[in-house]
């Protein structure tokens, strides 16, 4: 494993613009504290902690962070509220309180389960991290080599403490994070009726942190597999598709609500949602694919082809589909009821759609990325990742491919792994490792994780240092 310290440091500038959007905010919250030279009794001084209970000051400093957040970024929000904390003894009392730090890693980081002993370490890891990431500070490993066999990964998924590859046999790899070791291999029922050679390649993957993590991976010929995170690596059948009556699952994606997948090949049938709870099927609907079922055949033979379509979870209750011609926002709690749809006029390369946090991103066929929210598909910001890949794509000789995290967008592509801010659109850097053209990446707010066929699996810790 090999340590990537940074070239240039942006995070200082951030941390200088918080303590600017925090200290007016915290010099006014301080004023508060002392009375008006016309209010009675005003010849005696009263203290802080005589005005502000301690829940009152927890309120101002959570605001403040937010607030600063907001207006100069999550790296903003440390700088503000140490401010904060530089009022009065009393106030930086406060500091101690495990209830204002479980409160600002929801609000800030969107955190709401602490992987450390408590919340206010469970802060400055996530804090430190998102330095890291900003300023390229990385440890990088190759997990494994290319395989001789021609053999090619299909999907990733991270957590915390896990990451899972899918390769287009039907094989599913689990690994240890930090260490990368791994640890189990699971397969699909290999006596079952296949129908093309790639039926049983994995179509998707669903790795839950929360409470406990579990995995649940799908193949293209619509079977859904849910499995233990132990060295049996056990596997148990959810669901068993049906190819001539829905098509092939393109693509799959859930979290601890609902599972989604998106069919190509019956008209009329591209969504599918599970309630996860209980594995059965609630809904099957919509249009979004039918224009594109012949291909969505093609894939059980012929896996060179551009992709075809990807959904994603962008918020509890809310999936977004993307094909090259059109994208669209469905409601899961209310039977699939479609909330927004834009065709896309320049096409999308499906393989740069990823969501997170209410927001989606693609790339299309000029090279430029917009990143938009997802409930209005307004856009938020925008880049251009210097690559046209119009004529090409249809070749199937370009690969781009994108994924994102709470922060950033990483953009892999022939010029390697790139790293844009995916809020503002301003460009920050490359990863020093060249791993040739990725055929599929993942990332998560501490690990961006990329298999490229001539050169195998990689990972990037942005945590270690």
């Amino acid at each position: 494993m090999s340590s990537s310290p940074p070239e240039r440091r942006g995070g200082g500038a951030d941390g200088e613009r918080g303590e600017e959007a925090a200290a007016p905010g915290a010099r006014a919250a301080a004023g508060l504290g002392r009375r008006r030279s016309g209010d009675p009794s005003s010849s005696r001084q009263r203290s802080a902690d005589e005005v502000w209970p301690e829940h009152f000051v927890e309120a101002v400093a959570a605001q403040v962070a937010v607030d600063a957040t907001r207006s100069a970024g999550r790296l903003a929000a440390a700088p503000a509220v140490v401010a904060v904390f530089q009022v009065c003894s009393t106030w930086r009392a406060v500091s101690r309180s495990e209830l204002l730090w479980q409160d600002l890693c929801r609000r800030v980081w969107s955190r709401r389960r602490s992987s450390l002993p408590s919340w206010r370490d469970e802060f400055v890891r996530l804090h430190r991290t998102a330095a890291n990431f900003r300023n390229r500070r990385c440890a990088y490993s190759q997990l494994l080599p290319a395989s001789s066999d021609a053999l090619s990964c299909r999907r990733l998924a991270l957590s915390d403490h896990h990451l899972v590859a899918g390769f287009h046999d039907g094989s599913v790899l689990l690994f240890d994070l930090p260490a990368g070791q791994l640890l189990a291999t699971y397969r699909a029922d290999p006596l079952r009726d296949r129908l093309g050679r790639f039926s049983q390649a994995i179509s998707g993957i669903i790795l839950l942190a929360e409470p406990n993590e579990c995995l649940t991976f799908s193949s293209q010929d619509g079977d859904i597999h849910v499995a233990s995170l132990d060295v049996s690596g056990s596997v148990r059948r959810a669901h068993v598709g049906n190819l001539m009556e829905d098509g092939t699952l393109v693509d799959f994606t859930g979290d601890a609500r609902w599972w989604v997948g998106l069919f190509a090949g019956v008209p009329g049938r591209s969504w599918h949602i599970w309630d996860a709870d209980t594995e059965q099927l609630v809904y099957v609907g919509g249009t979004l694919t039918d224009s594109h079922a012949i291909l969505g055949w093609h894939m059980l033979t012929d896996l060179s082809r551009p992709v075809l379509a990807r959904t994603r979870i962008a918020e509890p209750g809310i999936v977004v589909g993307c094909t090259p011609t059109s994208m669209e926002v469905v409601d899961l709690n209310d039977s699939g009821t479609i909330l927004n749809q834009q065709e896309l006029p320049h096409g999308a390369v499906v393989d740069s759609v990823d969501a997170c946090e209410c927001r989606v991103m693609a790339v299309d066929s000029r090279g430029l990325a917009k990143v938009r929210e997802v409930a209005t598909l307004q856009e938020l910001c925008r880049f251009n990742t210097g690559r046209r890949v119009e004529g090409q794509q249809q070749q199937g000789t370009v690969r781009v491919k994108a994924c994102m995290n709470w922060c950033y967008a990483i953009v892999c592509s022939g010029r390697g792994v790139r790293v844009w801010d995916a809020t503002t659109g301003a460009y920050l850097y490359s990863f020093r490792e060249r791993i040739g053209e990725a055929a599929v990446a993942a990332a998560n707010d501490r690990y961006v994780s990329a298999w490229a066929d001539d050169s195998g699996l990689h990972l990037w810790d942005f945590g270690a240092l």
